[in-house]
């Protein structure tokens, strides 16, 4: 910041009026570099004379600060040595540098005006040798000479045009900059976009390879066993069940793998109950639990006709439960299927007693690819569920305690 204070007053610095004639030294150093001022171009030598005995002369040293922004503002400056910088809001975190001046250059001229505060900020930016002339003694040089006043008008306006022009050039040159960059941001976030679009196509790849070989190993099998038995109808009977089980797991991960790679759910809203909906996932669920030794029991505590996407919401079920068989293990447990009514809502809850997640689990279970258990999965089976209930206006609500098991609460609005 500044090394020594703004401009000082008037009492400090002002010569005593009348006016005295020029020394040698000044009239050598101050009245040639006037002569060569925009600002008095068209002035006599006399009239140039006439400002140079109303000037002072000030030295500054880097930092100095001559105005600042808001203080009175009584003088007008030119550079005859050295660079000074204007600045807005200069005491603030973030200033913004308006213009740099440098020999020839006049600031503060708005002085000789208006009586307003100054605007701006001005700061020496090395040893600098300033020029300046008090707004009373320029009022007094116009009433004597008009000629002074329509120079300095003129040197004004174009100090004002010149810096308008600037301002726009240094727009368009701001703008084509913003341009290039936004089209590089554009081409980088493309690229982005393409890689993401490989990797997520190389995690689906690896995981359609990983999930359908497994059904896909089933039906082989039970195809090979139907071919065997082809004279034993009560053992096709369960062979064409098990290989009927598989099928509609395979639809189930195509179907998952569609709505994620859409990005949105496309609602099919039926009437159904909540009932129906508990019984057929527990049919579709009822083989493998009791291959883990899952017993499932259910609560219908509502069971009154709703609107739903009755095929998604029982996906959305089938994949809660087939997460709870995995969290309780091969020692077994109980799931429990749940319906009952919140307000205007329909909760449909299911509760297991497995192994249950901590927090950091919990705080990812709802992301893409995402899978704790360690038993296989898309890892999309959460974030399905999530997309089906929010599609409907609900929300999916989990609670868990490690050792203890999870809750997973799907909240759906009621619809006449």
């Amino acid at each position: 910041m500044a090394t020594r204070g703004a401009e000082g007053s008037r009492d400090e610095t002002r010569r005593a009026l009348p006016r005295r004639a020029l020394s040698l030294h000044e009239e050598l150093g101050w009245f040639p570099f006037l002569r060569r001022a925009y600002l008095f171009k068209g002035l006599s030598d006399d009239e140039i004379k006439l400002v140079a005995e109303c000037c002072d002369e000030e030295e500054r040293d880097p930092g100095d600060v001559i105005f600042v922004e808001g203080s009175t503002a009584d003088r007008f400056y030119i550079v005859m040595e050295g660079r000074v910088e204007v600045w807005k809001n200069y005491y603030d975190p973030k200033p913004d540098l308006l213009a740099i001046h440098g020999c020839g250059r006049f600031f503060g001229e708005m002085a000789l005006i208006d009586e307003l505060p100054r605007s701006a900020t001005v700061v020496a930016k090395e040893r600098s040798k300033l020029l300046f002339l008090y707004r009373d003694d320029f009022r007094r040089l116009i009433r004597e000479r008009s000629s002074i006043a329509l120079s300095v008008m003129t040197g004004i306006s174009y100090m004002v045009r010149s810096s308008n022009e600037a301002f726009v050039d240094d727009l368009r040159k701001r703008n084509a900059e913003l341009e290039k960059a936004y089209a590089q941001l554009k081409s980088a976030q493309a690229e982005r976009l393409r890689t993401e679009r490989l990797s997520t196509l190389g995690k689906f790849s690896s995981l359609i390879l990983h999930d359908i070989r497994n059904p896909l190993s089933i039906l082989k099998g039970q195809l090979q066993l139907m071919q065997m038995r082809l004279g034993e109808p009560e053992k096709l009977a369960g062979h064409v069940a098990a290989s009927q089980a598989e099928v509609t797991r395979l639809e189930r991960l195509a179907s998952e793998f569609l709505d994620y790679s859409r990005g949105e759910v496309r609602l099919d809203m039926v009437v159904t109950t909540p009932g129906e909906l508990l019984a057929k996932v527990e049919a579709s669920v009822s083989q493998r639990m009791t291959q883990g030794g899952v017993s499932i029991q259910k609560e219908l505590r509502y069971d009154e006709p709703v609107i739903l996407d009755a095929e998604r919401v029982h996906r959305a079920l089938v994949n809660v439960a087939d997460n709870a068989r995995k969290a309780m293990g091969r020692s077994g447990g109980t799931l429990t299927l749940k319906s009952y009514r919140d307000g205007d809502k329909l909760i449909l809850e299911t509760a297991d007693n497995g192994e249950g997640m901590n927090a950091e689990v919990l705080a990812h279970v709802f992301e893409p690819f995402y899978s704790a258990s360690g038993q296989g999965g898309t890892g999309l089976g959460m974030l399905i569920v999530k997309n089906i209930v929010e599609a409907h206006g609900g929300a999916v609500r989990l609670g868990s305690k490690p050792g203890v098991g999870t809750r997973v609460l799907l909240s759906f609005p009621l619809r006449s």
